[in-house]
């Protein structure tokens, strides 16, 4: 995008009283923002209100400083990452952005340079075409989403999932949260082949991408911009605002061609996304949880309401049936590690199930002595197969 023209794109979404639903109005009617701004108040107020058309005449205050600001971003890249602003109707705007309600704008992308004929990673700069072509992945993805706040269990499943995902060829979108999002986020860096062709994990972000929030997720958001793609429709500088996270969630159901909840409560913002999912014609998957955990509620609720459960990575395939993808991955969600148990170890994760469970209850159903019952779920913990809750409960962890 050339100097002028982001500049015009810019003053179009910085004027105040200009929302989306008006902004397109005006392209549809005049074209370029650059076209716009060249109309008479008379033509401005066909479209517009009065006070909208007033506003369109007058330069907003801010746009020589946020233009500044973004330009320098644009050319800041380091080596192996793009930096790319997409403006809507540009020939790399992602495609299926266009059929949702509210399609932004502007989207900002920071991430993985061009892959052509199985070159490495290069800087091609901020002119070239958007990072990795993100179009082609993006017809094989799928959204992850949950709790901030997961049980151990929950966040086993988004990370494992995501990784089974990756390595049958999804790329896998989220929204660099705490919690769930983080965990496939982690699991998709994992799952993706060294030195693979295509985006590993697109993060959608509720802020500027000249920052990270959380900031405990700045390392994670550096291996993202280097293996995948973080997008945000905010301007540069734009801070963590609350009403900017549930904003970002049509973005994230709109570029994926399905959804998977890992754990929500009923009042998650995971909850709209697998509604907006729904709303655009897409499938919705939920892991279902123990009746006890308010943050299996949400789960329950999308089922009741038409969401497919789903066991296993192989069932949330087998339904999307998407181009690229590998359908051959482990079916049952206890296969992995199933030989490194001895029988007692066995015969104990049998007895625990799956929802959380105090000693007293374990030992009361395994007979076991307390001193033999607290080595073996030790063992069990160090192994990654069992997970010590507060209020001195376990549980078991399931495999993807």
């Amino acid at each position: 995008m050339e100097h002028d023209e982001l500049a015009a794109w810019l003053r179009l979404t910085l004027t105040p009283g200009v929302g989306n639903a008006s902004a397109r109005k005006l392209l549809a009617a005049f074209g370029l923002p650059q076209a716009v701004f060249g109309q008479s108040a008379t033509a401005l107020r066909q479209i517009v209100s009065a006070t909208q058309a007033s506003a369109l005449l007058a330069e907003p205050p801010k746009l020589a400083a946020q233009l500044d600001a973004t330009w320098q971003w644009l050319h800041e890249a380091a080596p192996g990452t793009q930096r790319r602003v997409l403006a809507l109707g540009d020939a790399d705007y992602p495609d299926s952005l266009l059929t949702i309600e509210d399609p932004p704008l502007m989207l900002y992308l920071l991430g993985a340079g061009n892959f052509e004929e199985n070159q490495a990673v290069a800087h091609t700069g901020p002119a070239q075409s958007a990072p990795h072509l993100i179009a082609n992945d993006l017809r094989r993805s799928l959204a992850i989403v949950g709790s901030r706040n997961p049980t151990p269990q929950g966040a086993v499943h988004a990370r494992q999932f995501a990784r089974a995902f990756s390595e049958a060829g999804l790329t896998v979108i989220s929204g660099l949260a705490l919690g769930v999002d983080g965990e496939a986020h982690l699991g998709a860096l994992e799952g993706a082949a060294v030195g693979g062709q295509r985006l590993a994990t697109v993060a959608v972000v509720g802020t500027g991408l000249d920052r990270v929030y959380p900031k405990k997720h700045l390392e994670l958001a550096h291996r993202i911009a280097r293996h995948g793609l973080i997008i945000s429709e905010f301007p540069i500088g734009t801070p963590p605002l609350a009403a900017n996270f549930p904003k970002r969630n049509r973005i994230l159901a709109g570029l994926a061609q399905g959804t998977l909840v890992v754990e929500a409560a009923l009042q998650s913002g995971s909850l709209i996304t697998a509604r907006l999912a729904a709303e655009q014609g897409k499938e919705v998957f939920a892991i279902p949880g123990s009746i006890a955990s308010t943050q299996s509620r949400g789960c329950h609720a999308l089922i009741r309401q038409g969401a497919k459960l789903v066991e296993t990575a192989q069932d949330v395939l087998e339904e999307l049936r998407l181009p690229g993808t590998i359908n051959n991955i482990a079916s049952s969600p206890d296969s992995t590690g199933a030989e490194s148990q001895n029988p007692s170890q066995q015969s104990l994760l049998k007895q625990m199930g799956y929802d959380p469970v105090s000693l007293d209850a374990l030992q009361a159903r395994t007979g076991l002595a307390t001193a033999q019952l607290q080595a073996q779920l030790l063992e069990l913990e160090l192994d990654g197969q069992v997970a010590r809750l507060p209020g001195g409960l376990f549980q078991r962890m399931g495999r993807a």
